[in-house]
């Protein structure tokens, strides 16, 4: 019979066992015990000759257990025997027959309730996908088939069909994970078999990776398996394997010794008989099959035949049921082809999609990496830069060197906030700032954002006023350093656009409830406002309006993206109304909380000029010697003695044996971290003010440095007066209100 009519009869062979099975289907599902031993033993025997590829006994095996399914009535056994035909008939390369097993598996499989045998079903279908060439389809019923079985040996073939996908999609990290894990697998019905495919594999893999010393090694390991359990499929594999290997490394005398052992396996004449009785096999056992399918059909046409002469009605109506089904069965076959074809598209487009959305995820990764280590390793010498400068002007320096060291200074500075911004922005693209909840004072944060600017706007001539509403409670409880952060950018924004001119800071409150208030902050300006199509991109990162503004104003543009995003932590949104030539307002609402029972007591606070520095004696820990001479030399100024630790073992040892008025910690350096030195501090030491003196990376947290025990951060490279400031705010207070218990 030509493959073409084979094929028009398979097709309606399977139709007409589907209405078979439609009128019979109660017929399968009342055994559903098999014979134990006696199949038990035949399957193993199959199992053997499959390995050793003995197909003609192995159908015979196949074939005998078949029989016994069908008297026994037992549809689960009988689907399974349909699955390793399926199986057996896809590795010899015959596609057609190994689709015909399957197709009648898949009708059982409508009537039967059998959880491993759908697994098994969702592998082969797999299979044959990979067969096509449908590496993602194939991927993806590999994952459905695993989850409805946890069967040992089925799990083992679906780990060995993905390595032979994902070498095929140049996955090959995953698909040596899979086969590593074959080589030393306890599979309990083809462990040496599954080991020496897994060996084969991984010999071709290290072929296109041109390791070929790692070749041979899995390739001797797949020919001595092979041969001592007889898989003869894989001793001829594993003969080409070395055959070539040897080859292309040029041991030419090693490569003719496994092509002739390859050529004799040809060319015996055991090869070709058995070549020959496979083939035979395979067709008898088919035709018996199809012999068997057509007696089925000829008994029921009997039966359709003694029916008409009962009722020619029913008869007609028989006759009208199969045509209906006959046609729905094509529909839904052409159908369900379509379908797989749009979804194995979709699936390979899908899947490129999300290997592009991966490629990009990586790259941002790598660039936010990049940028934070950029940013933190510029901190170290700028450290030295802004602290020299500093040291310089405070040795009375000629009028013209002061000029150009205030140039130097003014620099430093506008890098340190360029890198800052960097660095903030690239935590919040990689989601690393997370907003704190502690106790402060509104009104402090504030003033000193104002008083810090009140420099900028004195040189600019631009009057800058807070407004501060006094019914707003003093102790809230929220995140002083990011609202601190927002207000820096707002006003020090409002500053660049409103020369000799106006800025005002408003806080007002909205409304208060138990201890929750609604807080309304604005900056106003009356600079050079901003038009409608500049106002749709100003949040935008590097966005200032244009390049000329740039250019006349100087910035980096990312002021605003910062405050945008730093209001998002918040659950607030920043709003924008401005006029070209009549200054811009910048206004949003916080929700925030409060200690209602808290007392309105009068602050008490300290300001450097009532520091009295001198006497007081500091343990410094930094592993950097020019910051070492750095802040030595600053501290010297003030008239503070110190010590010096190289790393947070020293720091630990030193902080043990002397009493020091405060230490100066320095986070990242070499053996334990700064965090952690101060964590073993606090264990005999928790009176002691710990200041983090530290350049702030991407992966790092204000938060973490305070649980750890610190009582305040310095981020360097710093301002000669915060650094002084913190010191002094931090030592005084400390010996004015007593201990300071654990952080």
């Amino acid at each position: 019979m030509t493959s073409g009519l084979q094929h028009k009869w398979m097709g309606v062979k399977t139709l007409l066992i589907l209405c078979m099975i439609v009128c019979t289907q109660a017929s399968f599902g009342q055994n559903d015990t098999s014979s134990t031993s006696k199949i038990q033993s035949i399957f193993d025997d199959f199992m053997d000759y499959r390995h050793q590829n003995k197909v003609d006994k192995a159908l015979q095996t196949l074939d005998e257990a078949a029989n016994i399914a069908e008297s026994n009535e037992d549809a689960k056994l009988l689907l399974d025997i349909y699955h390793q035909y399926a199986r057996l008939f896809l590795e010899e390369g015959d596609r057609e027959t190994a689709l015909f097993y399957w197709d009648r598996a898949n009708i059982l499989l409508r009537d039967i309730s059998y959880s491993f045998g759908q697994a098994f079903h969702l592998y082969l279908e797999a299979a044959l996908r990979f067969d096509e060439g449908n590496n993602f389809q194939s991927l993806k019923l590999l994952e459905e088939s695993r989850k409805l079985s946890n069967n040992r040996n089925l799990g083992n073939n679906i780990l060995l069909l993905e390595a032979y996908i994902y070498t095929n999609i140049t996955n090959y990290e995953n698909a040596i994970k899979n086969l590593n894990a074959l080589i030393v697998n306890s599979d309990d019905k083809e462990r040496a078999y599954l080991a020496t495919k897994a060996n084969l594999q991984l010999a071709k893999i290290s072929v296109i990776l041109n390791d070929l010393d790692e070749g041979i090694i899995h390739a001797k390991a797949t020919l001595e398996l092979a041969e001592k359990y007889g898989f003869a499929k894989e001793v001829k594999n594993a003969y080409e394997q070395l055959s070539g290997i040897y080859e292309k490394t040029g041991r030419y005398d090693e490569s003719l010794f496994y092509t002739k052992k390859l050529e004799r396996i040809k060319d015996s004449i055991f090869n070709i008989e058995k070549a020959k009785l496979d083939l035979v096999t395979a067709d008898k056992i088919r035709f018996e099959h199809q012999m068997t399918e057509l007696n089925k059909l000829q008994a029921k046409n009997e039966e359709l035949s003694e029916s008409k002469n009962r009722s020619e009605i029913t008869a007609i109506l028989t006759s009208a049921f199969l045509t209906i089904i006959s046609l729905l069965a094509v529909s839904l076959f052409r159908n369900n082809q379509i379908k797989l074809k749009t979804n194995d598209l979709l699936y390979t487009k899908n899947k490129e999609l999300e290997l592009a959305r991966d490629a990009a995820v990586s790259a941002m990764e790598a660039k936010t990496n990049f940028l934070s280590t950029v940013t933190h390793e510029l901190r170290t010498p700028l450290y030295a830069v802004t602290g020299l400068t500093h040291l310089l002007l405070e040795e009375n320096p000629s009028e013209h060197q002061k000029e150009h060291l205030k140039s130097l200074k003014f620099s430093g500075e506008y890098l340190l906030n360029f890198i800052n911004d960097i660095l903030q922005i690239n935590k919040i693209d990689a989601d690393k700032l997370e907003p704190l909840s502690i106790e402060f004072k509104l009104n402090k944060v504030l003033t000193d954002v104002v008083d810090s600017l009140q420099q900028n706007a004195n040189e600019n001539k631009t009057k800058l006023i807070l407004d501060y509403d006094p019914n707003i409670p003093q102790q809230l409880l929220g995140d002083p350093i990011k609202l601190s952060q927002i207000f820096m950018n707002l006003v020090g924004n409002a500053l660049k656009f409103a020369k000799n001119g106006k800025v005002e800071v408003i806080a007002k409150m909205l409304r208060k409830e138990e201890d929750q208030v609604k807080l309304y902050f604005e900056v106003r300006d009356n600079g050079i406002g901003i038009s409608d199509e500049q106002q749709k991109h100003i949040f935008d990162s590097f966005e200032q309006g244009s390049i000329q503004i740039n250019r006349e104003y100087g910035g980096t543009g990312l002021g605003l993206t910062i405050v945008k995003s730093l209001l998002g932590l918040f659950g607030s949104t920043i709003h924008l109304e401005s006029e070209l030539g009549h200054g811009s307002s910048f206004f949003f609402e916080m929700d925030l909380k409060c200690d209602s029972k808290a007392l309105d007591e009068l602050s008490f606070e300290l300001h450097p000029e009532e520091f009295d520095f001198s006497g007081l004696h500091v343990l410094v820990v930094e592993d950097n010697k020019i910051n070492q001479v750095i802040t030595k030399k600053m501290l010297n100024k003030k008239e503070i003695s110190c010590d010096i630790a190289n790393n947070g073992n020293e720091a630990i040892d030193l902080a043990k044996t002397n009493t020091y008025d405060a230490i100066l910690m320095d986070i990242h350096m070499p053996g334990i971290s700064g965090e952690e030195a101060t964590r073993q501090i606090r264990k005999f030491n928790q009176d002691i003010p710990i200041i983090a003196l530290t350049a702030i990376s991407l992966d790092d947290s204000l938060e973490s440095f305070y649980q750890a025990g610190c009582n305040d951060v310095v981020t360097k490279p710093f301002k000669p007066e915060v650094f002084y400031q913190k010191i002094g705010e931090n030592i005084f207070k400390s010996k004015i209100q007593g201990p300071i218990g654990s952080i």
